[in-house]
Formats: C-alpha cells, structure tokens, sequence
C-alpha cells in the first residue's frame, strides 16, 4: 500500500516539527516547506495528495497559494486544508470548520481531530476519482 504523501507548509517550526514526526506514525509521508514559494514549486514536483497550509506567512499568504494552485493545471485538483491562527480555537468547532471549501484548523490544533480530518478528506478525494 502506498503511503498518502502531505506537503506541509509553515513557517512556524514547531508545527512543522509536530506534523513530521506525528503524520508518519500515523500511515502518511510528509514532505515539509516554510513558505509559499517552496510549497508551490513541491507541489509540482513531489505531487502530494494533500496540502496543509498556513494561512499567515511573511513571504506569501496562504490564500494566495491556493489560488496559484487553483489556477495551475498541473496542482488545479490537489486538496487543501488550512491551519491557522487567525481565529480563536473556540470558534472553531469540533473537526475544523469549512471556509471557501476548505478545512480550517485553529492553531493550536487537537492532532487527532486534525487526522481524522486528513483521513475523510482523502477517503472524499478517493471517492471522487472513482
């Protein structure tokens, strides 16, 4: 079985470091970038079946980087989820909240709850192709 591949985008270190090390426990790859720049260009070239990006990033909000992918053919499809810390945890809800079609986690984020939202967003993404 092929591990689901999750490029991870933030510039915050230690969520990039949680997400490394608690993902491939848990059955996924990960592939980690710090800014917009990096995330565009991996994923193009690594292909994941995931993003999990950052909204507020000093070199590109992450908005716009789903915009770009949006608009490219080759990363149009890719799904993405959002962690943030633009919104108070308590106004987020049990398993994330939905913004513009997407999955938005507050930091600081429940890991379960975060992986249990990347599973049935997969299982969605696997759904539709077949």
């Amino acid at each position: 079985m092929n591990k689901k591949k999750i490029l991870i985008v933030d510039d915050e270190k230690d969520v990039l470091f949680i997400l490394e090390k608690e993902l491939p426990t848990r059955g996924y790859s990960v592939i980690a970038a710090d800014n917009g720049k990096d995330a565009m260009v991996l994923a193009k070239t690594k292909h994941p079946d995931l993003i999990i990006l950052d909204l507020e990033m000093p070199d590109t909000y992450g908005g716009d980087v789903t915009r770009m992918l949006s608009e490219d053919p080759e990363t149009k499809d890719l799904p993405v989820m959002f962690l943030t810390g633009m919104f108070p945890k308590e106004e987020e809800g049990k398993g994330g909240r939905m913004v513009a079609g997407h999955v938005l986690f507050a930091k600081p984020y429940d890991i379960e709850e975060l992986v249990t939202a990347i599973r049935d967003l997969l299982q969605a993404e696997k759904t539709l192709v077949e």
